[in-house]
């Protein structure tokens, strides 16, 4: 196990295209991080030039407090899976498996026994001791792709890196090796650095999130933390399903409206917690809809209902005030809350305890009073 630095990372490709800007982060030894966020964030080019297949522009990278910018990759403990599996297909899962240990030359060469060794642990780790002598084409994606990490477990890095491993899945297939890639690590305890776009993913995954948006570290934390307090609009937009509801307005002598048409409706104001009562300005009002509390056909509603998502196990209703929608999930509703919901001309009453308000300034940045 090794701990892992980024040390104001820079990568450009030319002066208009910067893939990553100023990548500061510290992963500990033994750590599952998780880098996430939207296609061309930088995520996968912040891998790859910890993996050495892309040359860093500016700053240093370290693995177990070694600088290893200039090292190749076969000199950086390192053990990589890919989105594709990219196994042999001429060659048996056993064959696949101790490949790269067969091709090392030199010193580092390992004996016929040590890589048999090798072999049968990670096999009998991953499930896969009864399809030793298959060949991939007889192996389902799932299999498949626990053939690629064996690949790479049988090295026993000091650091494993993954790339979107789980995308090629279908989603019962993800959940499952979602569940396996955790006690994988609780097990072995290899520090892991892992890439996706799926929120889902990284939640489940993460000791530790970065959260990337256009090149940039939004947030390095927990997968909670990173939820429940966001660090700006991004991160809040980001994270949930619905996202977090986000509403812009003015703060003004602990109250904020909001500054949007409201089309003859009456304005929408909220007094704010106390925590943020100092705050004057323009500024954006956030709130989880899992925390909006609705109060149907009550006097002194303001929201309409614009429509719902019935999933069963919750419903999602959106609600419209003027141009501003946002969205609330009930959870577990009974048929008379869904009969409630069908009416849209019945005017609805949101409630926010206080505890459950973000407030962000006009940059979008968190309030921290």
């Amino acid at each position: 196990m090794a701990g892992v630095g980024f040390d104001g990372v820079w990568k450009e490709y030319d002066s208009e295209s910067i893939a990553v800007k100023d990548l500061t982060i510290e992963v500990e030894s033994g750590e599952f991080v998780v880098l996430v966020g939207p296609s061309g964030c930088g995520k996968t080019t912040s891998l790859r030039m910890l993996a050495g297949l892309e040359e860093i522009t500016e700053g240093t990278i370290t693995i177990d407090g070694v600088v290893v910018n200039n090292l190749p990759p076969k000199a950086r403990g390192i053990g990589m899976v890919f989105q594709s599996y990219a196994l042999y297909p001429h060659m048996s899962v056993q064959k696949n498996l101790s490949f790269g240990l067969r091709m090392q030359k030199g010193e580092g060469r390992l004996g016929k026994t040590e890589i048999d060794n090798r072999v049968s642990e990670a096999a009998d780790l991953l499930g896969l001791t009864e399809y030793l002598d298959r060949l991939p084409k007889n192996l389902s994606g799932g299999q498949r792709q626990r053939v690629a990490l064996g690949r790479a477990l049988v090295r026993q890095p000091s650091v494993l890196l993954m790339d979107e491993p789980l995308s090629n899945l279908d989603a019962k297939l993800r959940n499952q090796m979602r569940i396996e890639l955790r006690r994988l690590h609780e097990e072995l305890g290899t520090t892991t650095i892992y890439v996706t776009h799926d929120q889902v993913e990284a939640m489940t995954l993460a000791d530790r999130l970065v959260i990337m948006n256009e090149g940039r570290a939004q947030q390095f934390s927990t997968p909670l933390e990173a939820y429940h307090n966001p660090s700006n609009t991004f991160v809040a937009s980001f994270l949930g399903t619905p996202p977090m509801n986000l509403i812009e307005g003015v703060a003004s002598g602990g109250v904020f409206t909001y500054s949007g048409q409201t089309d003859g409706n009456p304005p929408l104001t909220r007094e704010l917690p106390d925590r943020y009562s100092g705050y004057e300005g323009q500024c954006t009002l956030g709130f989880r809809p899992e925390n909006t509390g609705l109060k149907i056909g009550e006097e002194g509603g303001k929201f309409s209902i614009a429509g719902f998502e019935s999933l069963g196990s919750e419903t999602v209703v959106h609600l419209d005030h003027g141009e501003l929608r946002i969205s609330a999930v009930w959870h577990r509703p009974g048929p008379e809350a869904n009969h409630q919901i069908t009416d849209r001309k019945t005017s609805v009453k949101v409630v926010v305890e206080e505890p459950d308000i973000r407030l962000f300034d006009e940059n979008g940045i968190a309030v921290r009073l």
